[in-house]
């Protein structure tokens, strides 16, 4: 939790761990940062992490884990069937949100192929308060297609409301009337909607969903990978949470959802990702997918050391001192970059600091890809590396016609316990540099675009010689810093 300062000038936000092993960056000089951003293909996916000296793409896979992780590591049981690591798994899940049945997966789009390969048929919808691009892809690979319910305030960049992340429960109860509850595969809830800034979602509005769902007989399906991040902005910004236990809100949200699935790349600063619920017909009803997509029961595709390194990061997802660390460094940076002038996504949600680039370069053609453009310029001046949440992530219509995206968004994802505080101060003062000289910034298109999930290894090149401009310009305030 926040730690006050006696001086208030001096308020920062507080590390609650010691670092005790480091890994080695390094800054390249900005003549080569560009010459790495042009050979990626212009996509920050592609950039070898070498030549990063901040790599702020995602939190995925790619928080620092603790002593007591890396310590249970070594307890790993290597069968390939039966392996007690997994059971200590399914005792820490039980443990930690009262589900007594578990099937473990890869990562959390492992889930998400299941649960779609289950329940996703031919002309079905998904109701979501928002998507996320994985999840889409595999409803939209096997027929379904999905309906956003967000709340109007959700996709609005600068808010007051603490919230944005809730669904529209008057869309939602139509939206169900229209379609039949028949027609609706499931109701996807996404705690820490991703594609929309890390936006929570209040416990009461979930609860709510829940109880629409249960009303009409339509499953209740719970994305937790950002859980954890959503129940520190339920503790900090909800009234009911503020005296209720981590553990009591997760008990009284697995108690409400039909089927939660998570990421542990995310949830459990771990590997791996499980699906879990209480019902014995909806673990019946997947359990065939696991060996035929992951492996066998008791693994689920995850080496078993990540197992154990997620079985103790459930137990770390419990504790705030480790759950506030992201939210407070987000809302730092998010600060920091607001008050200089920079269009941000506010309030400050979980996963990130997200620019709004569509603010930041206004008369760029989505077309051109505004969010994909000012990543790289981040990424030239600072050797910052972040990900594009925009049109550059969405997929084309059927027809081959660019589906615009409603928020065009330069993610700055922020891994847990990794960051130190000069850090985050320099990501913010590169972003400053490039927002003063925002009209340097020109546009993308594609040399090589791939039919699905484009954003990951797709190659574009600038339009005009705008990156060359931005490196005179650095060089011109600079000179020979890096």
């Amino acid at each position: 939790m926040a730690v006050k300062f006696y001086k208030p000038e001096n308020q920062v936000p507080l590390e609650m761990h010691k670092v005790r092993v480091v890994q080695k960056l390094s800054l390249l000089p900005v003549e080569e940062r560009l010459r790495k951003a042009q050979e990626a293909g212009n996509n920050t996916f592609l950039l070898h992490n070498k030549d990063i000296f901040m790599d702020m793409l995602t939190d995925s896979g790619v928080n620092a884990m603790s002593d007591l992780q890396t310590a249970a590591m070594m307890q790993a049981d290597d069968a390939y069937a039966g392996s007690e690591s997994f059971f200590r798994f399914k005792e820490a899940v039980k443990d930690v949100f009262g589900c007594e049945y578990v099937l473990p997966a890869h990562q959390g789009r492992a889930c998400e192929n299941i649960l779609a390969e289950t329940y996703v048929k031919p002309g079905m919808v998904t109701l979501m308060n928002f998507h996320f691009t994985t999840t889409k892809a595999h409803i939209t690979r096997v027929g379904g297609s999905v309906i956003e319910l967000v709340k109007p305030e959700g996709v609005k960049p600068q808010s007051t409301l603490p919230f944005k992340g809730d669904f529209d429960l008057k869309r939602l109860k139509k939206t169900i009337e229209e379609y039949g509850p028949e027609k609706v595969a499931f109701v996807r809830i996404e705690a820490g909607t991703n594609l929309i800034g890390g936006q929570p979602l209040s416990l009461e509005n979930m609860l709510a969903v829940a109880d629409v769902c249960h009303h009409y007989g339509v499953k209740s399906v719970l994305d937790a990978s950002l859980l954890q991040d959503n129940i520190y902005f339920m503790k900090t910004r909800e009234a009911q949470c503020k005296y209720m236990t981590t553990k009591e809100i997760y008990h009284l949200l697995a108690d409400k959802m039909d089927i939660i699935y998570f990421s542990a790349r995310k949830l459990g600063f771990a590997r791996g990702g499980a699906i879990i619920c209480h019902n014995k017909q909806f673990f019946e009803d997947m359990v065939q997918f696991v060996p035929l997509y992951e492996g066998f029961l008791t693994y689920g595709g995850i080496d078993v050391r990540s197992i154990e390194a997620m079985t103790q990061g459930l137990y770390e997802s419990l504790d705030m001192e480790y759950l506030c660390q992201g939210p407070e460094f987000i809302e730092y940076l998010v600060k920091e970059c607001a008050d200089y002038g920079v269009p941000m996504i506010t309030p400050a949600g979980g996963l990130g600091a997200h620019i709004d680039a569509q603010a930041f370069v206004p008369n760029m053609p989505h077309d051109q890809y505004p969010a994909g453009a000012v990543a790289v310029a981040l990424y030239i001046a600072g050797g910052i590396r972040g990900m594009e949440r925009g049109t550059l992530s969405e997929q084309r219509e059927p027809d081959g016609t660019e589906r615009f995206a409603e928020m065009e968004l330069l993610r700055l994802g922020c891994p847990r316990r990794v960051f130190t505080l000069s850090q985050i101060k320099y990501c913010a003062d590169r972003v400053k540099w490039v927002w003063d000289n925002k009209e340097l910034i020109g546009g993308l298109k594609w040399t090589m675009e791939p039919p699905v999930l484009r954003f990951f290894y797709g190659t574009l090149k600038e339009i005009g010689h705008w990156q060359e401009d931005l490196v005179a310009k650095f060089k011109e305030d600079f000179g020979d810093s890096l």
